[in-house]
């Protein structure tokens, strides 16, 4: 009995199936709605970087 045969290939061959379903599913769980908070998401997150540019312009430090 060998390790690689059609009955553990069809095994393995269901489970990637079936766990890519459900990260996809998780991963569009994931990501806000434009009616949930879509925007709000995306203007916090536009604000703050913003706000890092421009306290890091007032230091006048440029590392990079």
């Amino acid at each position: 009995m060998t390790i690689v045969n059609r009955r553990n290939a069809v095994v393995g061959w269901m489970v990637i199936k079936l766990g890519k379903k459900a990260a996809r599913r998780k991963a569009q769980d994931a990501v806000p709605s434009p009616k949930t908070g879509g925007i709000a998401a995306g203007t916090a997150a536009g604000l703050g970087t913003a706000l890092l540019v421009l306290r890091r312009r007032k230091r006048g430090a440029v590392e990079g």
